[in-house]
């Protein structure tokens, strides 16, 4: 195993944060796999989940196992982890500048420049010379604040991955995953391993999230060059959540693990005998066709759908209370789908998001 630790230009005198990542397998490999825990700091199962794979990887590579070289970042946000306030965990957003530590992600726009002249017929000296492009692109910034660090960092780590597997939870939530509609048949046999309850698929959209750098940059290499040379599929890039943000356990880190080791043996970047994954639990459907509920006025929220029930058009989702009027205003699903994920705290402002339900 290859520990590096990446250290971060400091915000304040007498602090530093630095990135630790975890190699295993050859260097040398022509196959690369990202996976990444937590760029949203407070969201603990993925870290104990990258805890649990660390273990499993260890094995693998005693075991002769790894082809692929697999970097694994167990804790993708120190900044985040370090933020708290009057007891309080803060690891979505960056203080200093209130930006989502998975949003805002400019898409890449000179990789194809620098390929010009660079392209020919083999395809595997093309797939090089892209991912070359891409770590050149990225070493050319040059990183004013932390928080752009930290962003260049990871990217700088993950851009010449052919898998990128960023894990994630939600507040309370199934299992589910992200990913662009074109990589679907790809990340599908993830999604049975995980047993997801939710798939949800965007069509080709800059939504700015981290896999979207390098899923964007692979697209836009193909749109200029795929009619002319060899540039094969691309990456694959997709969120994991690992449910939600109180379901830390080691069992659910291990089913997780296991899975994600269970896909990377399908894709050859681990040895041995493809294990068949169980029926998809839930459809994929459009990211577009979610219905996300939010609240008409301020409450206690009292759910009356759980998690992981699909629910029916009209089917009550929860119920605000008012205790100064005696009110109860019910809401309701307008899309039969998974609910999905719903918030965490029980009294809610008006306008704020109360759930998700898959839709399509």
């Amino acid at each position: 195993m290859l520990l590096e630790r990446t250290p971060l230009p400091a915000a304040t005198i007498g602090t530093r944060h630095e990135v630790v990542s975890l190699t295993f397998g050859p260097p040398e490999a022509d196959m690369k796999v990202y996976l990444q825990a937590s760029l949203h700091a407070d969201e603990t199962p993925a870290m104990l989940t990258a805890h649990v794979l660390r273990d499993e990887l260890r094995a693998l590579k005693a075991a002769g196992k790894l082809n692929a070289a697999i970097t694994l970042v167990p804790v993708a946000n120190p900044i985040g982890l370090s933020q708290h306030l009057l007891g309080q965990f803060f690891g979505c957003f960056d203080l200093n500048s209130a930006a989502n530590f998975n949003r805002g992600i400019a898409r890449p726009t000179d990789v194809c420049a620098r390929l010009e002249g660079r392209l020919g017929s083999d395809a595997i000296a093309n797939r090089r010379a892209i991912k070359d492009a891409m770590r050149s692109a990225l070493d050319a910034a040059n990183p004013a604040t932390e928080f752009e660090a930290l962003r260049s960092t990871l990217l700088k780590l993950s851009c010449d991955a052919d898998i990128v597997l960023d894990i994630h939870c939600s507040l309370e939530a199934v299992v589910h995953v992200y990913t662009d509609a074109a990589a679907w048949p790809r990340v599908e046999p993830l999604a049975r391993h995980l047993q997801s309850k939710a798939q949800m698929l965007f069509d080709g959209a800059d939504l700015g999230l981290f896999i979207d750098w390098t899923r964007l940059a692979w697209a836009d290499v193909k749109a200029h060059f795929g009619d002319r040379y060899p540039v094969g599929e691309g990456a694959v890039a997709t969120i994991i959540e690992c449910a939600g943000e109180r379901d830390v356990s080691y069992e659910s880190a291990r089913r997780y693990a296991q899975a994600i080791v269970a896909y990377l043996v399908d894709q050859g970047a681990i040895g041995g005998t493809p294990a068949v994954p169980p029926a998809l639990r839930h459809p994929e459907t459009r990211l577009s066709e979610s219905e996300h509920f939010h609240a008409a006025t301020s409450g206690i929220v009292v759910y009356r759908a759980k998690i992981g029930d699909v629910v029916e058009i009209g089917d009550a989702i929860c119920d605000i209370v008012d205790p100064i009027s005696g009110a109860t205003a019910t809401l309701r699903s307008r899309t039969r789908g998974m609910f999905y994920m719903r918030r965490a705290i029980r009294f809610v402002t008006a306008g704020a998001e109360i759930g998700r339900v898959t839709g399509g």
